[in-house]
């Protein structure tokens, strides 16, 4: 059962009219980067609930949550519309196996994303201790228009002090006239060799290691591919692979 701590708002970004965030005063327990937490509100007599991962390291405690605004959802448009200082539900503890322990080092950390999906490796990179864990992160972030890249100033910010160590791709799958940047979806740009031509590093099971997290299809068609025609494997409890995946619905 889920043990609750009260928290305040303490701060709203509105970056569009459907992409959000929101930072969180709460006493809560410890958390490793990569985690997902609850938020909940009281709605009708109802706590409705619903699993977000935290943007900040764990030694920051302004709690930071890059939500979409799903115009039916039954949690996100209340979530859009409170103010400074309104009260939330957040979990004490923390879920989810997206994190560095479990994964093996190697030469390579692949970190794919889509949309909000980039949320916990924002905090993964910010904790920092990826850049002692491999030798080269390769952060590469799929959206719609550059627009909704919003939290571009803080990855150009953390590639800058480690730009030795920190790739970062854009691919966009609406703008098509804008230099320097991939088009189209991930899967694909995989498939065709795109992506690996752009970056320079070949995506090889024997020195790389696949991190997924975002819309399910992306997740799926790349994990399907990258096991039946490049070796990859599931990373699991019991048997180390190299493809780590967090579905985001």
């Amino acid at each position: 059962m889920t043990e609750w701590s009260i928290g305040k708002i303490k701060k709203i970004k509105y970056w569009t009219e459907n992409l959000f965030s929101i930072i969180i005063n709460a006493k809560i327990n410890n958390f490793s980067a990569g985690q997902f937490t609850k938020l909940a509100l009281d709605i009708n007599g109802k706590k409705i609930q619903r699993a977000y991962s935290y943007i900040n390291s764990p030694n920051n405690q302004n709690y930071e949550f890059y939500i979409s605004n799903i115009k039916k959802g039954k949690l996100s448009p209340y979530l859009y519309n409170l103010k400074i200082n309104d009260k939330i539900f957040i979990s004490k503890n923390s879920s989810g196996t997206f994190i560095l322990n479990n994964i093996q080092s190697c030469k390579n950390l692949w970190m794919l994303s889509t949309g909000t999906g980039i949320g916990p490796y924002l905090s993964i990179l910010q904790d920092k201790v990826c850049f002692k864990k491999f030798a080269k992160i390769i952060l590469i972030h799929s959206i719609r228009y550059i627009e909704d890249f919003n939290y571009l100033n803080l990855v150009k910010s953390i590639e800058k002090n480690y730009y030795n160590k920190l790739i970062v791709q854009i691919i966009l799958t609406r703008n098509t006239n804008i230099n320097n940047f991939l088009y189209g979806y991930i899967p694909n740009l995989i498939k065709n060799g795109q992506l690996e031509k752009k970056i320079g590093i070949k995506i090889s099971p024997r020195n790389s290691h696949i991190m997924l997290c975002g819309h399910p299809e992306m997740i799926q068609q790349t994990q399907n591919f990258l096991e039946k025609n490049r070796g990859f494997s599931k990373n699991l409890k019991n048997q180390n692979g190299n493809i780590t995946s967090e579905r985001y619905w």
